[in-house]
């Protein structure tokens, strides 16, 4: 079963539509002429490839699809063949004979006209909206992903807009220690009367969390640094059997995108090496490291229903929030997202988006690593994109909290993101909890 949309009118899902797609434009304006395929790299897309699939996730939703129907043929001749992403093999993507640029932004461009026709002609129908604000979080998340693209390959930074009114606040409020939380009767996921939410959050379930330690931050740079000068990287009995193997295959020595020289520490920031932010929160961590440091820190990490009760609920009121601090709309204020930033910030910055236990930045900054492996809640169901959830369970670990990339828009509480646990040039940090 679909959940319905939120109420919410055509000029609206309009609206999110071209605010999706200027983000899009901007990522775009950016690539020079040799980096819309790129060197082959495993762990990203080429953005030629990515950006027509951009296309033809909102047509195939918002303009083909139509239940116990026929699928509609794109307007672009040959498209399912290129751009169907559980069908076309992720190492073949930089082999096929994909359009032009040219071609790819027109095709981009017609799809979104055509949406944006239908939304006037037949207004925000329960079908219709939902589809269409799928489409918009499915762009917002490769928008996410073209941020790392570029971190990736170390080309130039194109993603802030140049218009925003963020402005990295000064810290004023340092936080530290943990938070002692309660636990208790709980619902973890998204209830039904909430509106739009992805399959696997579906549907809110009781449980009990038992007592808690939450750290009140994130891991800095500079708690991080700590773990590798204290040899981290070179102590078996700190690394897990799988994080150990992956470890000595790769033969890893250091976090991602640092090194060391004359006894300092640099961190690469797309194109520059820079001194390390100490107190920016640790990002471009992989689950076995995050796991190391708690071992080293005689710690751990949280599980991702701990992660959501210290989100969403308070001392004296288990009425869940939609955000750590309430119900008001995320603002640049609260947390670091949305792109403008271009990076983390101070772990101890955004106070006014602390959660009512006084955990800051459970949203934004950085995609925080659980222990939870990515697995159903009872009684789930696939939505219509049946791949989006399904496939991974069991082999992904999950993520909570949105970062710096990501677009408040997407976020709430109950929302999972999912990786495997090797990978460490996703925008990923993490907490940890007292044992």
């Amino acid at each position: 079963m679909v959940a319905v949309a939120d109420a919410i009118d055509a000029p609206a899902l309009t609206a999110l539509l071209d605010a999706s797609r200027a983000r899009t434009l901007r990522f775009a304006a950016g690539l020079a002429a040799g980096q819309w395929m790129g060197p082959y790299l495993k762990i990203v897309n080429p953005p030629l490839w990515e950006i027509g699939h951009l296309a033809w996730v909102q047509e195939h939703w918002c303009l083909r699809h139509a239940p116990g129907g026929a699928l509609a043929a794109s307007v672009l001749d040959g498209a399912d063949v290129l751009y169907d992403s559980a069908k076309v093999a992720h190492a073949t993507r930089w082999s096929l004979r994909l359009p032009t640029v040219d071609t790819t932004l027109a095709y981009l461009t017609r799809v979104l006209d055509n949406v944006k026709s239908r939304l006037a002609r037949e207004g925000a129908t329960p079908h219709l909206a939902y589809f269409v604000r799928l489409a918009v979080f499915h762009e917002d998340m490769h928008n996410e992903a073209f941020d790392y693209t570029l971190q990736t390959h170390g080309w130039v930074a194109k993603d802030a807009a140049p218009d925003s009114a963020y402005v990295i606040e000064s810290v004023e409020q340092s936080v530290s220690g943990d938070a002692a939380i309660s636990g208790g009767r709980f619902r973890l996921g998204a209830e039904a009367e909430q509106g739009f939410a992805f399959d696997n959050e579906k549907w809110a379930h009781e449980i009990e969390v038992q007592p808690f330690r939450m750290s009140r931050t994130a891991v800095s740079n500079g708690e991080f640094a700590e773990f590798v000068q204290d040899g981290g990287y070179g102590r078996r009995e700190l690394w897990c059997e799988a994080g150990w193997q992956w470890l000595s295959a790769h033969e890893v020595s250091l976090p991602n995108y640092w090194k060391i020289e004359q006894n300092q520490i640099l961190r690469r920031y797309h194109q520059t090496w820079e001194p390390l932010p100490r107190d920016a929160a640790m990002i471009h961590v992989n689950a076995y490291e995050a796991d190391a440091y708690c071992r080293w820190a005689r710690r751990r990490l949280p599980t991702e229903a701990e992660w959501e009760f210290a989100a969403s609920t308070a001392p004296d009121n288990m009425v869940k929030r939609r955000y750590p601090w309430g119900d008001e709309l995320p603002t640049h204020v609260h947390a670091n997202l949305a792109g403008v930033s271009g990076k983390p910030v101070s772990v101890h910055a955004h106070a006014a988006g602390d959660s009512a236990w006084g955990v800051r930045q459970l949203f934004g900054n950085v995609w925080e690593w659980t222990a939870s492996t990515f697995e159903a809640y009872p009684g789930f169901v696939c939505d219509p994109y049946k791949e989006y959830s399904e496939p991974w369970f069991g082999t992904h670990k999950v993520l909570r909290g949105g970062c710096y990339a990501t677009e408040a828009r997407l976020l709430r509480n109950t929302w999972r993101n999912f990786y495997t646990p090797e990978r460490r040039d996703v925008l990923a940090g993490f907490r940890t909890c007292a044992l």
